[in-house]
């Protein structure tokens, strides 16, 4: 008896017409492609314009990404920026560890790596940037553990997939791609960390 096939199509809903290499292909009933390396690239590049668009001209302005694919983002970002003119843009990396609310039932097994601010946080524009916006429990200790270190002006977010699925009322300010349905997890992959680019849902 010959095995049904495993293959199954998958649709991917965007937030804007598609602007890059968007698969939806044939892959399984488990995993779909929902960016290719293209479509990764032109989502960045248009979130880049979007936040190019926000950044007021009247006040210091920084990209803080989250490691830890956050951070790659925001370099990729600050560089698209920089490339559109923003010269004098800060960036950072922050380490959210110590501000997770379940920091508790990890125990020993969290990892605290570095936050990298080395720019005055009063009084600044922050788009923060992350690779999946879902429970909105990430942001959140983002902005506190940007609170702790001064009052900035503003804190916008800037995500490359929002998954859906809160539990906090948090919002992303800048979206690359929304998906469907948020039972079905999202992982970001980048050539600085995993190799390749491309955004899987399972």
């Amino acid at each position: 008896m010959n095995a049904p096939p495993r293959a199954a199509v998958v649709h991917a809903v965007l937030d804007t017409e598609p602007t890059g290499s968007v698969c939806c292909s044939l892959v399984s009933k488990t995993m779909s492609i929902l960016l290719d390396q293209k479509g990764v690239a032109a989502t960045l590049e248009r979130l880049s314009g979007e936040v190019r668009a926000a950044l007021p001209p009247d006040a210091p302005a920084a990209i803080v990404g989250i490691r830890s694919r956050g951070e790659v983002l925001a370099q990729r970002m600050q560089a698209a920026l920089q490339r559109r003119g923003c010269k004098n843009l800060a960036h950072g990396s922050l380490d959210i560890t110590l501000y997770r609310d379940d920091l508790a039932e990890i125990g020993p097994a969290a990892q605290v790596r570095r936050t990298e601010i080395e720019f005055d946080v009063q009084d600044c524009f922050i788009v923060l940037v992350d690779d999946v916006l879902f429970t909105g429990r990430s942001a959140r200790a983002a902005i506190d553990a940007l609170v702790d270190l001064g009052r900035p002006r503003a804190i916008r977010l800037a995500v490359m997939v929002d998954r859906g699925g809160r539990e906090l009322p948090i919002q992303a300010d800048f979206v690359g791609v929304r998906t469907p349905d948020p039972k079905r997890h999202v992982t970001v992959k980048l050539v600085e960390t995993d190799g390749e680019d491309c955004v899987e849902v399972v």
